[in-house]
């Protein structure tokens, strides 16, 4: 067994994460022991499905469970109700009844639609998660969060649902095209500001090494970002004050995300979204002009966007932040860092102060 598993701690819905290279090898050996449900669905991207799809269903299949693996099209623009409908239909007719489970193969997409056909279909069965990049596998494969896009914004029909066990292979990551692999190094910086000093250190020092995904410097990043979001989910599962945090870049990073009509990637936007937030924090005199650059040249230095981009609304960008799920009684709350390590939550930012940071 791996130094890195981790228990997400949440009574008698607790579950595993098992972070190891090649894990993906043996997942059926250790389903097959766990009895969590007679047969399986797994859901994955086309793209995911041709590079995984016959690695993960023969090991099933050598263990002994029934399988099939239903795909729909790569991307962000296929986290819809349609595609949910459909993906629901499939497994009625494939007969999956409240003794069947779902498998989710794949990034934040798949783990979010998976999640939350799991959540509904028959009013509930069981779930696994096997997330296929770095985004999905330090976040959102973590802590329940399921949900699909509607054209009003992102992430707006969803449910809490837990999974039962994750799965994090670490060598999958050798295979993800490099915006992707940086775009989950933003939700990796994101942690390091949010909850712990010595780790955004740790990505500082460990620059290189992160990029040439060093097995021991990937694993180490991958745990640590884990257990914090493991523990602040133990602590405030249904965002009820704490986990809000976790929203550090995605106020303002989800409303560029939503007009660029999804064209770009997540971690990204993002990465975007919390250089925003840092001058909204230097502007509102709660962050140190000098502790903001530092973090701004971290996520510059990873190779990642830090502007928005020029051609885009800012209108429409407007537009979005207060349809935005953080928006509450028409106030929108921005996660705000106060130094590196610690943050604050505040709805107290102007409308001015929005527009400076939105400026062409």
């Amino acid at each position: 067994m791996s130094d890195y598993n981790l228990t997400v701690g949440l009574g008698d819905r607790s579950y595993p994460l098992f972070i190891e290279d090649g894990i993906m090898e043996t997942i059926g050996a250790d389903l097959a022991n766990r009895n969590i449900a007679s047969r399986y669905a797994v859901i994955a991207d086309d793209y995911v499905a041709s590079l995984y799809g016959s690695t993960l269903m023969a090991t099933l299949e050598k263990s002994g469970i029934k399988a099939e693996l239903l795909t729909f099209p790569r991307g962000e623009a296929s986290k819809n109700l349609q595609v949910f409908a459909e993906l629901s239909s499939k497994l009625a007719r494939l007969g999956l009844d409240r003794k069947s489970g779902l498998i989710a193969l794949g990034g934040g997409v798949t783990g979010d639609m998976t999640g939350f056909l799991a959540a509904t279909y028959m009013r509930g069965i069981p779930f696994v998660q096997v997330p296929t990049t770095l985004l999905s596998q330090v976040d959102s494969s973590v802590g329940g969060k399921t949900g699909v896009d509607i054209p009003e914004g992102k992430n707006l029909v969803g449910a809490f649902y837990q999974p039962k066990v994750v799965y994090i292979d670490t060598a999958v990551l050798t295979t993800l095209p490099v915006e992707e692999l940086l775009g989950g190094i933003a939700e990796v910086i994101k942690y390091g500001v949010i909850r712990d000093f010595e780790f955004y250190c740790f990505l500082e020092r460990n620059l290189d090494a992160i990029l040439a995904l060093n097995p021991p410097v990937i694993q180490e990043m991958i745990h640590t970002c884990c257990r914090i979001k493991a523990e602040v989910v133990a602590e405030d599962e249904r965002e009820a004050d704490l986990r809000r945090i976790l929203n550090f870049g995605h106020t303002i990073g989800h409303a560029v995300e939503a007009a660029s009509d999804f064209t770009l990637i997540h971690g990204h936007a993002v990465a975007i979204g919390m250089v925003a937030a840092l001058r909204l924090a230097v502007s509102s005199g709660i962050c140190k002009r000098k502790e903001a650059g530092r973090v701004a040249t971290l996520i510059h230095s990873f190779g990642l966007p830090t502007e928005i981009p020029a051609d885009m609304s800012r209108d429409r960008i407007k537009s979005y932040l207060k349809t935005d799920k953080k928006c509450v009684e028409g106030s929108v709350f921005y996660v705000l860092p106060t130094t590196i390590g610690d943050v604050l939550i505040t709805n107290e930012i102007t409308e001015e102060q929005v527009d400076a940071v939105l400026k062409k």
